[in-house]
C-alpha cells in the first residue's frame, strides 16, 4: 500500500513539474522572444564581424547597457501605472553635473553621489505632485520638468564639462562587491530580481498593474491610487538619478548633454520588453532585454560600420514596431 502510495505521489509530482515550466514559459513568452531575438541579432551581426561574438565586445555591451537597464527599471513603473516620463534623460545629465560639482567644491564621493540622488528624489516628487494632486496629465508635466532639468544641467556649470576629482567613484561602477561580478552588472541584476519580484508577487507590486489596467477601479478597491502613482515617478526618477552616478563614475567626466538620448532609449526598452503604452502590463526582464537590444542594434550598427546617425532611426523604428503589436494584440483581446 505504501508503494502503491509512493508512486502515486511520484507520478502526480512527475506531471506538476512537467506541466510547470511550459506555464512559466507562456508567462514570459514575450520576454522569451526578446531573448531569442537578441541571440539571432548577435549571430547576424557575428557573421559579418566575428569579433562581436568576443567574450570582450559582450562584457562591453552590458557595461553600455547597464545605465540604460537601470534607467529602464524606472520607466517601467510609470509606464504600468499608465503614465509617461520624458524628465529621465535630464535628470540623469543634471545629476552627473551636480555630483561633480559638489567634489569641485571638496565633497567626497558618498556626499556627491548623495547629493546626486537628491535630484532625482526633488525632479521624482514634482513630477509626482503634480500628476496627482495637482491632476496635470504625465505627458505635460513630465514635459516641463525635462526642459527644466536639461536648461539646469548647462547652468550649474555654464555647460563645460567637468571631470570626477574623487579617485576612488570608478569602483561604484567597475568595483566588485561580490569577486568576479562587476558592480554595474551586480545592480542590474539586483534591482531586476527585486522589481520582478515585489511586481508580480507582494499585494504592493500588485496594486501598480491595477493602477495602469483602472485608476476608477482600483480605487473603489481601496487601492491607494495617488500614492502608487507619486511612488512611480520618485523610483522612476531616483533610478535615472543612480544611472546617472554609474555613468560619471564609468567616464569619470560628467557632459551637460550625457543623457539626450536616453529618454527615448528607455521608453523604447519598456515597450520592446513588452509594457504597454496603456498601463497594466510589463515586467522588469522584459525592460532589461529591451534595453539590452537596443544596445546590442548600437553594438551591432557600430561593428558593421554603417553611420551612427542611423542609430536613432533604428531605435524609432522599434518603437514603432513594439507599439504597434501592443495596438493590434489589445484589439484582439477586446
Amino acid at each position: 500500500m505504501t508503494d502503491a502510495t509512493n508512486g502515486t505521489t511520484t507520478t502526480n509530482k512527475l506531471r506538476t513539474t512537467r506541466f510547470r515550466v511550459p506555464a512559466v514559459l507562456f508567462s514570459y513568452r514575450t520576454e522569451v522572444a526578446i531573448a531569442a531575438a537578441i541571440v539571432v541579432l548577435l549571430l547576424a551581426v557575428g557573421m559579418f564581424v566575428p569579433a562581436a561574438l568576443s567574450m570582450g565586445n559582450l562584457q562591453n555591451i552590458i557595461q553600455a547597457a547597464a545605465p540604460l537597464i537601470i534607467m529602464s527599471l524606472g520607466v517601467l513603473l510609470v509606464v504600468v501605472t499608465g503614465g509617461i516620463d520624458l524628465s529621465v534623460g535630464s535628470v540623469f545629465s543634471l545629476t552627473g553635473m551636480v555630483t561633480a560639482l559638489a567634489m569641485a567644491s571638496g565633497a567626497d564621493g558618498l556626499t556627491a553621489s548623495a547629493a546626486g540622488l537628491a535630484v532625482g528624489l526633488v525632479f521624482g516628487s514634482i513630477n509626482g505632485l503634480l500628476v496627482t494632486v495637482v491632476g496635470l496629465a504625465p505627458f505635460v508635466v513630465t514635459l516641463i520638468t525635462y526642459a527644466v532639468a536639461g536648461s539646469l544641467a548647462f547652468i550649474v556649470t555654464n555647460g563645460r564639462s567637468m571631470p570626477i576629482g574623487a579617485p576612488d567613484f570608478w569602483l561604484l561602477n567597475s568595483g566588485e562587491i561580490i569577486p568576479g561580478i562587476p558592480n554595474h552588472l551586480l545592480f542590474c541584476i539586483v534591482l531586476m530580481v527585486a522589481l520582478e519580484y515585489v511586481l508580480r508577487k507582494v499585494v504592493v507590486g500588485r496594486w501598480f498593474y491595477a493602477v495602469g489596467s483602472s485608476a476608477i477601479a482600483a480605487r473603489l478597491l481601496g487601492i491607494p491610487v495617488l500614492r502608487i502613482k507619486f511612488a512611480a515617478y520618485v523610483a522612476s526618477s531616483l533610478l535615472a538619478s543612480f544611472a546617472g552616478l554609474l555613468t560619471v563614475s564609468y567616464i569619470l567626466n560628467a557632459e551637460a548633454t550625457a543623457g539626450a538620448s536616453l529618454m527615448l532609449q528607455a521608453i523604447a526598452a519598456v515597450v520592446i520588453g513588452g509594457a504597454s503604452l496603456f498601463g497594466g502590463t510589463g515586467s522588469a526582464i522584459g525592460a532589461v532585454l529591451g534595453a539590452l537590444m537596443i544596445t546590442c542594434i548600437q553594438n551591432g550598427v557600430n561593428l558593421i560600420g554603417v553611420n551612427s546617425f542611423w542609430q536613432g532611426s533604428v531605435t524609432g523604428a522599434a518603437i514603432l514596431l513594439a507599439v504597434l503589436i501592443d495596438r493590434f494584440s489589445n484589439k484582439n483581446r477586446i
